[in-house]
Formats: C-alpha cells, sequence, structure tokens
C-alpha cells in the first residue's frame, strides 16, 4: 500500500525533535568523516520541511546548522547558512513535492542537497583555495538513494492502522 492510501496521523512535535536528535547523532558517528555518507542532519531537515514546514523551518535549520557546525569545528555559520538555504528551497517546492511517491521526490531532493554542497564548497573555496573532487557529491547522490528509506521510517508513527473499522467515517 502506498503513503497516499493512508490518512496521516498528526506528527508528535516530540518525534520531530527526537528525529533531529537521532540524525545528529548519526552525523556525530566515525563514519561522518567518509566522503559518501550522507550528512543525516541534511535529509532530515529536508524531510520535515517538507512534511510539516509551519513546525521545522529555517530557524530550526540555522540552530542545527550551529550545532553541527560546533561538532565538525568547521567556520562558524557555513553549515548553519547551508542548512538554511536548503530549508528554504524545500519548503518552496513542498506543495509540488508531496504529490509524489517517495521515489520520485527523491529527484526533487537531489538538486536541493547539491545546492548545500555547493554552498558549503564555495565557502570552503573562500577560506582555504582547497578544491574537492568530484566524489564530494557522492554524499548527496546516496542521500537521494536512501530518501525513500529516510520517507518510510520518518512516515511510519504517523500511519493508520491497515484495519478498516466501518464505524468510524474516516
Amino acid at each position: 500500500m502506498m503513503d497516499r492510501d493512508y490518512i496521516l496521523l498528526p506528527v508528535n512535535p516530540v518525534f520531530i525533535a527526537a528525529s533531529l536528535a537521532g540524525a545528529f547523532f548519526l552525523n556525530l558517528c566515525p563514519w561522518g568523516s567518509w566522503g559518501w555518507v550522507p550528512d543525516f542532519v541534511a535529509l532530515t531537515l529536508i524531510f520535515w520541511s517538507i512534511y510539516q514546514p509551519r513546525r521545522v523551518g529555517i530557524g530550526v535549520a540555522f540552530m542545527m546548522g550551529l550545532i553541527m557546525d560546533v561538532h565538525s569545528a568547521s567556520l562558524l555559520g557555513e553549515n548553519a547558512l547551508a542548512y538554511t538555504l536548503l530549508s528554504y528551497f524545500a519548503i518552496t517546492i513542498h506543495r509540488r513535492v508531496l504529490w509524489f511517491t517517495p521515489v520520485i521526490q527523491a529527484l526533487h531532493v537531489l538538486p536541493l542537497l547539491i545546492v548545500m554542497q555547493v554552498v558549503q564548497m564555495l565557502i570552503q573555496l573562500a577560506i582555504s583555495a582547497k578544491q574537492p573532487s568530484w566524489f564530494y557529491f557522492a554524499q548527496s547522490l546516496v542521500a537521494t538513494l536512501i530518501w525513500p528509506i529516510v520517507c518510510w521510517l520518518l512516515l511510519a508513527p504517523q500511519r493508520r492502522a491497515v484495519d478498516h473499522d466501518e464505524t468510524r467515517p474516516i
């Protein structure tokens, strides 16, 4: 059954905060330094900016960016700027993206992730003049490939039971 066949329950704000914290802890893991591992905070921010733009917006993205800046010991504001732009563009296209299945949504998410990485690359280029290889964008490709899994996991608590009760109108 596809997600469109369900009527989703309202999202719990505690679950949103827990998913963002979980994404942050996934970024803390040692595999975060590998070039192809996706930025889980960025993926979670895109998801909530698309599915719940009134609850998770640019302010939350900015704060998560500052937290990631402190964690990665990068230039203060680098991730904050990238995540803020990411959230802004995700909110801009959220009505259109919701019409599609998660597989097609991934094609809309890919440019957002590439823009985020280009912003980070330009900041690093301006500061340290180091140029990354094309492998740098593998992170966005892997994140795009796991987008349907992320959608399925983060929408799971909102799905109703499959068994239909004939006494209720919904």
